[in-house]
């Protein structure tokens, strides 16, 4: 097996080209191939390098130029860029691209024999990778199956699909109309948000029964309140597709993006449904996440453990970032304070009101006052940071110097702070103990973290201005969002202040990989709800994802990781200055 330009040659590259630059009307436009395509960069267009087959054709690969050749003439590119990463990205660049190829094939009908070549290789792609796909990723290729007016091939089929579908499909007729890029992008985040609010039991009709194990935005798994098969999906799921007219079909699945449990009985009676639905509805809001133990968590403080030579790299690197705007903010916060007078002193600038007693107290010596600042820099803050697996690479590399940028300039300008770090790992001890109790015959449906434990770090502790621990700050596993906060809030309202700020950096949604998604995510609102109560100053950064908006009321989304140190020093400052 060769690479598509390799069996094709150079001289099939430089054909593209010739085309491309044809198409665009662009001197100088070339096309190359990349495994890392399809994409358009300036003066470049990246077609992706597949291996090459019998399935695998020069019009498939004239397909890919025709529609990188109509993003870039159609599209607002910059506009797409700019949205986080993640299902709603992926879904506004399915309706954007069913929007340019239509212009497009105005202008060359000749390209629908490509269009449709390159249609057919992505509908066989889908169906090797089906049964492996995510959820919603089976959803984003429905919606484009749908805008394209495509078949439905058999595997394809399921009840929660067809339910989901059909209860977006006002949006989706207005998605097919979509005249810019910014109707294509308002177009997906609403379909997103209706099939959020069926997910999270929001949506006012009797017909909608609660999931509680996969939606939207998260991937198929295995769960105590509904098997999958290995493929993914729940068999109940998957047993008969429902017609798009079928409500009792549409019932089961339509709540949860689809994800509802099937009941026993092929035509319950009304009591049996009542009951079933009830009951699903109290496991689907339950509001809090409770472990089966916390003996097991650890905590562990690496302040001032860490490489002093790696630490001061680590912050030559981060003052470099931020240098300018810790002057800034210094330079503000100083202008801030306001003054007040200490009089009566031995030492100091003359207090005028005081020479009058010169003369009429001959033992009087306190003629001086002194200028003292208020107490405006009473402030703590807790930089608690998401240590999961998906922050492996980039994202913790940048999370880390922002940690050490932030903590490096709030020590330096006489603020208190702290950096945790959370995560959670399989527990062999806790596993026993939970083999132990359900060989017991113990109800464990109430638990919501049954074998893992929380690996909670203090990277830098209240009280010390030792950072080097900061370059210990690394990747775990899974990330009970929820659990974490009230760890990190309890520590900072424990730390005397007249202010408390805690910042979290996440890039998703809580997830354990023995808890069911929906009830952490329940659990996240409840505590970020509590914390707030207490006064504590919540905010919630998400690192190239808009996850946070769901959970924090006040929340930065950072869409470029290289954006990361500045835009969060930035929104800190704003709220140090805020009185």
């Amino acid at each position: 097996m060769h690479t598509a330009r390799d069996a094709r040659g150079f001289e099939f590259e430089s054909a593209l080209s010739k085309v491309a630059r044809v198409l665009t009307g662009q001197y100088g436009v070339t096309v190359v191939f990349s495994p890392d395509g399809p994409r358009v960069e300036r003066g470049r267009i990246v077609i992706p390098d597949y291996e090459v087959g019998e399935g695998l054709s020069t019009d498939v690969l004239v397909g890919y130029l025709d529609l990188l050749v109509a993003r870039a003439k159609h599209s607002t590119l910059a506009q797409l860029e700019a949205l986080p990463r993640g299902v709603a990205s992926n879904l506004a660049q399915v309706i954007e691209d069913r929007r340019v190829c239509a212009q497009l094939l105005e202008e060359y009908p000749g390209a629908r024999w490509f269009i449709g070549k390159l249609r057919a290789h992505a509908a066989a792609r889908m169906q090797q990778s089906w049964t492996r796909l995510r959820w919603r990723d089976r959803f984003i290729w429905r919606v484009e199956r749908a805008l394209w007016d495509e078949p439905v091939a058999g595997n394809e089929t399921s009840q929660s699909l067809a339910a989901a579908l059909g209860a977006a499909q006002d949006l989706l007729e207005r998605a097919a109309h979509s005249r810019s890029t910014a109707d294509s992008i308002a177009a997906a985040q609403e379909i997103l948000a209706r099939v959020r609010a069926l997910s999270a039991g929001e949506v006012n009709n009797m017909m909608f029964s609660v999931g509680t194990a996969e939606d939207i935005d998260t991937d198929p798994l295995r769960s105590s309140f509904d098997p999958f098969e290995s493929d993914g999906t729940r068999a109940s799921e998957e047993s008969a597709a429902p017609s798009p007219t079928d409500p009792s079909g549409a019932a089961e699945a339509l709540n949860g993006a689809g994800m509802g449990h099937a009941l026993a009985d092929a035509q319950p009676s009304a009591a049996r449904a009542d009951t079933t639905a009830h009951t699903l509805r109290a496991s689907a809001r339950m509001v809090m996440s409770i472990p089966l133990a916390t003996e097991f968590d650890v905590v562990n403080d690496q302040t001032g453990r860490g490489d002093a030579t790696a630490w001061r790299e680590l912050r030559n690197e981060a003052r470099a970032e931020t240098a300018q705007l810790k002057e800034k903010l210094e330079r503000a916060l100083s202008a801030d304070e306001r003054t007040r007078w200490r009089r009566e002193q031995e030492r100091g600038e003359i207090d005028r009101p005081s020479l009058a007693k010169l003369a009429t107290s001959p033992g009087y010596r306190t003629p001086f006052k002194v200028k003292r600042a208020t107490k405006g820099r009473d402030v703590a803050v807790t930089l608690l940071i998401d240590r999961s697996g998906s922050m492996a690479g980039r994202k913790i590399e940048l999370a880390r110097l922002c940690a050490a940028a932030l903590g490096d300039a709030l020590t330096q300008l006489g603020f208190d702070c702290e950096v945790l770090g959370y995560s959670s790992i399989e527990s062999p001890q806790m596993k026993q103990l939970y083999e132990r109790q359900r060989a017991a015959g113990v109800d464990l449906h109430r638990y919501n973290r049954l074998v893992e434990r929380l690996d909670l770090q203090i990277y830098k502790r209240f009280g010390s201005a030792e950072l080097s621990g900061l370059t210990g700050i690394d990747c775990g596993h899974e990330n009970p969002d929820g659990e974490a906060l009230a760890w990190a809030a309890t520590r900072l309202a424990d730390h005397a202040a007249e202010r408390r700020i805690l910042m979290v950096f996440s890039d998703g949604y809580p997830a354990t990989g023995d808890g069911d998604p929906l009830v952490l995510r329940s659990d996240l609102r409840q505590r970020v709800a509590a914390i707030q109560k207490t006064g504590i100053e919540l905010v919630g950064v998400g690192v190239l994802t808009d996850a946070v908006e769901a959970f924090y009321p006040h929340n930065v989304v950072v869409s470029r990781l290289a954006e990361l140190p500045s835009t969060v020093f930035s929104v800190l400052s704003s709220m140090l200055l805020r009185r």
